[in-house]
């Protein structure tokens, strides 16, 4: 892994002094491979565990057994098929004790699907496959091209699903791999978190990316929760004197925490529980949570460097970019299951799947080669 890995290096280097890197204008963009494991391999921890208890004790019976008899060989084959198995499935069981640690709040429908793990390709997580379709074994595949030419200047594979959390590492492979930052980096509404914005802003690097607004989302959830649409946070008004809102009702608000949070602050604002109790609006205006303590107000205060961001992903020229990213990501990640075929892995493993990534991106970028260089060349002898 380690010389295909520095192999992977020395072809970018190759390329770079060809001329066909210029880093000026990045894409990154991330695409989910499906891991080679059936679905049913897919198994809940009980059912792991029932397996491994059978089929630790078909090897002690294994061992247990006269090894003068005349199948020893088919013996020893057997048992060690079965070692195997045992150790597959602790894998699986460590796996899934993985999985269960690293969950983590606002991920709720992604931890209701990987509620166990495949026996085996354990390392393989459930995400979903493309925009409206099924959920299904698979790694996630990231990848950082080059606008100019189309060369892939970074990859790396993912056990995770989320987009967002990908950038950034993807952003210091390429200084590892070139010596240097991409100026600009066009990415899609999975990469446009604050933490991103601030985090390639100290880089020196323009990010350009969709901007999702969650005004919908917001009313959508209060809705759910029983908060009618006269008592959203927006119908509440704010007393910039004394640092306090005040409700439709009339009754007042005041600063009870203050979190800091990556191109964010969040301030917490929170009526009197008695107020709450006598109003006669309390049923629309306070949730199931907050009808005990009364009505809280959560506002957040964005970071100048994440206003400007939105502020410039609205102009013209955004747009154009945007454009421009589909043509050169998703022409890469076309070009790798349609003509490589890197639609389904033929590995197992993480480190065995990276590996096959990287096979596959070495020959799509000595393909580009090909094509920009050697074929012009060709043509003109």
């Amino acid at each position: 892994m380690q010389a295909l890995d520095e192999l992977f290096t020395q072809v970018l280097g190759v390329l770079n002094a060809e001329g066909l890197i210029s880093l000026e204008r990045v894409t990154h963009d991330g695409t989910k491979i499906a891991a080679n494991a059936a679905q049913g391999s897919f198994s809940r921890e009980e059912r792991i565990r029932d397996a491994l208890g059978r089929a630790r004790e078909q090897v002690e019976a294994l061992r247990s057994e006269a090894l003068g008899e005349p199948n020893l060989r088919s013996q020893k084959a057997g048992e060690r098929a079965r070692r195997e198995r045992v150790g597959r499935l602790e894998q699986a069981l460590s796996e899934f004790e993985r999985i269960k640690g690293a969950k983590r709040p606002g991920y709720k429908k992604a931890s209701k699907q990987q509620t166990g793990t495949s026996i085996t390709d354990p390392e393989a997580r459930i995400m979903k496959q493309g925009v409206g379709q099924h959920y299904g074994l698979s790694y996630n595949v990231q990848l950082s091209t080059d606008a100019h030419s189309g060369v892939v200047v970074s990859a790396a594979v993912s056990q995770t699903a989320p987009d967002y959390e990908h950038l950034v590492p993807a952003v210091e492979q390429v200084v590892e791999r070139l010596g240097a930052r991409p100026k600009q980096l066009i990415v899609d509404a999975g990469y446009s978190s604050r933490q991103n914005i601030m985090e390639l802003h100290a880089r020196g690097v323009d990010m350009v990316g969709s901007w999702v607004e969650s005004d919908g989302r917001v009313k959508q959830r209060f809705s759910r929760v029983g908060v009618s649409t006269a008592f959203l946070p927006s119908m509440f008004e704010y007393d910039p004197a004394c640092d306090t809102y005040r409700c439709p009702m009339g009754k007042q608000l005041r600063r009870i925490a203050e979190t800091q949070r990556p191109g964010r602050t969040m301030r917490r604002y929170g009526a009197r529980a008695a107020d709450c109790r006598e109003c006669p609006s309390r049923q629309q205006c306070c949730s199931g949570s907050t009808r005990r303590y009364g009505r809280a107000l959560v506002v957040t205060h964005e970071d100048p460097i994440v206003t400007a961001y939105r502020t410039t992903m609205t102009t013209p020229e955004s747009y154009r970019l945007r454009r421009l990213r589909s043509q050169v990501a998703e022409f890469t990640n076309a070009w790798l299951k349609e003509k490589l075929g890197l639609r389904r892995f033929h590995v197992r493993g993480l480190t065995k799947v990276r590996s096959e990534t990287l096979w596959a991106v070495l020959t799509y970028n000595l393909q580009q080669w090909i094509r920009l260089r050697w074929r012009p060349r060709w043509a003109t002898a």
